[in-house]
């Protein structure tokens, strides 16, 4: 699997134990988070240090507007935790960028 694409699976695991744990779905996303993993993953999709791209925290170049950054650093904070539970070797992988 392309990193990218990895990237954005794991964007959307994290969406969905958020969207779980704070909008009550199971098994998909609601409106709200369905708009956002669109949103980010549009924005990992198009990032301009692709193939070697950093992770969004280092990133010198920030792609999301104030908005969409707070709502995925809301849905990280949530659901990272989570993720080392449900998803350990994807949590991993995603915390040494590979």
């Amino acid at each position: 699997m392309h990193a990218v694409e990895r990237e954005i699976g794991t964007l959307r695991l994290l969406l969905e134990l958020y969207c779980a744990g704070r909008h009550g779905t199971a098994g998909g996303l609601c409106r709200d988070c369905a708009e956002l993993f669109e949103y980010a993953a549009g924005r990992v999709a198009r990032c301009p240090h692709l193939p070697r791209k950093p992770s969004c925290r280092s990133c010198t170049i920030h792609c999301f507007d104030a908005a969409h950054r707070e709502r995925i650093r809301a849905a990280m904070r949530y659901a990272g935790p989570r993720l080392f539970l449900r998803h350990p070797w994807r949590a991993l992988a995603h915390l040494l960028g590979r």
